[in-house]
């Protein structure tokens, strides 16, 4: 069977499909990967077909703020989601359903499994009469009809859908395919857990291959902190703060900078904090006593399928959606900055105190509640359908 994997060029776009990708490519499929020539190379080099699809999503935000001063990550998130809610629902879509439905038409899959991020995808599949699957790559939102952003964005998508000759359900998730959820129930909304089209899926993290630092893998006395705002919201400051934190514990600590942060602009650290540039996560994760994180979904399931407390540090997006779940869940805590009460007041300049990061991130790891509630998730993770479980299936969707 033809099957064609699609998300955006972005590692949480990304990363959450190339398990079931890989799965399907070991059952016997032909597996075709769309997505934007950024993440190439990658695919390629995992034995994947590719076709170019779709535009960068800083492109995307860039096109939706023109007019704009340029400070919008500077404001609270309350005044600068227009621009984010029109490039997910309908500069990203739109473009990605005119480029994927020539790759369609030239390719005819049998299958497409598209990312929830990124219903372009499916309304070319739509559009082109072939059979679509939806990915789940962060957790679902309760729907509320008082929620202006939703009825905003979904007034956007429903548009770009109309131009593609392709209607969208009401009363179901998005364009109401099959959706592969890789979210627990404990974890994920609680509304969203008896859906009918809702399929759990084992989320099993994924991260290129690399060399964990050398005290990960080191006989230890003292426990080990893993430290990452991730690869696209984290700022010098942000991370500044959350290292001196981290530096008063009695603690190794492994800090992931990410490609927006430069190394340079952290000299002189303690010896018992190892920062680098990018760490294989999927690998170091297992080995951690604690997660601190931005709440990014890879990071979040990663941790949790780990057994990992979670000390989160929200900035954006899903984050806060994944730092209430698990907070709730008795397996982490919650941070934000002084002053902010709501998400809506948070803007990407604000930070963390170092102290009060300090004081959870001890807190957590003294906590053997914390540590059962974590490996109490982690449990039921276990339980859920592996990746290879459902590319068996997949030929039952078509």
């Amino acid at each position: 069977m033809k099957i064609l994997f699609s998300s955006h060029p972005g590692y949480g776009h990304t990363h959450p499909l190339l398990p079931l990708a890989l799965a399907a490519r070991q059952a016997g499929h032909d597996v075709l990967y769309a997505t934007g020539e950024r993440f190439h190379p990658l695919l390629r080099g995992l034995g994947f077909r590719t076709a170019p699809a779709g535009m960068p999503i800083r492109e995307a935000f860039a096109t939706a703020s023109a007019g704009m001063d340029g400070t919008n990550g500077e404001l609270p998130q309350e005044e600068w989601l227009e621009p984010a809610v029109r490039a997910f629902n309908e500069i990203l879509p739109r473009r990605f359903a005119a480029d994927l439905l020539s790759v369609l038409r030239a390719q005819r899959p049998d299958l497409v499994v598209y990312q929830a991020g990124n219903p372009g995808a499916g309304i070319a599949a739509h559009r082109a009469g072939i059979p679509a699957v939806c990915h789940a790559n962060a957790r679902a939102e309760a729907i509320d009809p008082a929620d202006r952003w939703q009825r905003r964005g979904m007034q956007l998508l429903r548009a770009v859908a109309a131009e593609n000759g392709v209607e969208l359900p009401e009363g179901q998730y998005l364009l109401g395919d099959r959706h592969l959820d890789i979210y627990p129930d404990p974890l994920q909304e609680t509304s969203f857990l008896d859906r009918p089209e809702r399929m759990p899926l084992r989320p099993v993290p994924f991260s290129e291959s690399g060399e964990l630092p050398q005290i990960v893998l080191a006989e230890r006395k003292r426990p080990l902190v893993y430290l990452t705002l991730g690869t696209v919201l984290g700022t010098a400051p942000a991370l500044r703060a959350a290292v001196d934190g981290l530096s008063a514990l009695d603690a190794e600590v492994v800090v992931a900078a990410g490609p927006n942060i430069s190394l340079a602009d952290f000299p002189a650290l303690p010896a018992h904090v190892h920062l680098e540039q990018w760490v294989p996560q999927a690998e170091l994760l297992p080995l951690a006593d604690l997660a601190v994180h931005h709440g990014g979904s890879g990071t979040t399931l990663g941790a949790a399928g780990s057994g990992v407390p979670q000390l989160f540090l929200p900035i954006g997006f899903d984050g806060f959606l994944n730092a209430g779940a698990v907070s709730a869940a008795g397996a982490g805590r919650r941070l934000l900055p002084e002053g902010v009460q709501r998400w809506e007041d948070r803007r990407r300049s604000d930070v963390v105190s170092a102290a009060a990061v300090a004081e959870a991130a001890g807190g957590l790891l003294a906590d053997p509640e914390a540590r059962q509630a974590a490996k109490a998730i982690a449990e039921q993770i276990a339980t859920m359908p592996s990746p290879a479980d459902i590319a068996a299936r997949l030929p039952e969707f078509c």
